[in-house]
């Protein structure tokens, strides 16, 4: 079950989000589209976009969300800051191969989601740990359609 956000996260994605729509990049935020597996309508939600190794990559910090399992079930989503927008199509990284990309994310963007993530894994933690949450927190690779 996904975790419900309480008030103050809810009021900084909403802030994040409209940041995205003007095109002001909130410390590198950008705002994903997906679309809802059961209504079949847009959703959108800030997320914190890493690169690694020149290709860019989603994670999930608060796990199993909504958009995690729409992505899933259609992988073809937008990418968006403010007016530029990109299609893409989302492929699951699993195991190990997420391992680097879990270390990028949490080195860059740990400050702000860590407390998403079991205490004491950081992006200084072995390679086991990190491949221990990947299937809590998915990884996704973002590959422009």
């Amino acid at each position: 079950m996904a975790t419900q956000l309480d008030r103050s996260t809810r009021v900084m994605n909403s802030l994040v989000k409209g940041m995205s729509r003007m095109g002001i990049r909130a410390f590198g935020a950008k705002e994903l589209v997906v679309i809802g597996r059961k209504s079949g309508q847009p959703h959108s939600t800030p997320v914190n976009p890493v690169e690694v190794e020149g290709q860019l990559y989603l994670v999930a910090p608060r796990g199993q969300t909504q958009w995690v399992r729409n992505a899933r079930h259609n992988p073809r989503v937008t990418v968006r800051s403010g007016r530029r927008e990109a299609a893409c199509t989302v492929h699951e990284v699993h195991g190990s191969d997420a391992v680097p990309v879990m270390r990028h994310y949490l080195k860059r963007w740990a400050w702000e989601v860590g407390k998403f993530f079991p205490e004491g894994v950081t992006a200084t933690s072995t390679d086991a740990e990190l491949e221990a949450i990947v299937a809590a927190h998915p990884v996704f690779r973002l590959e422009r359609a």
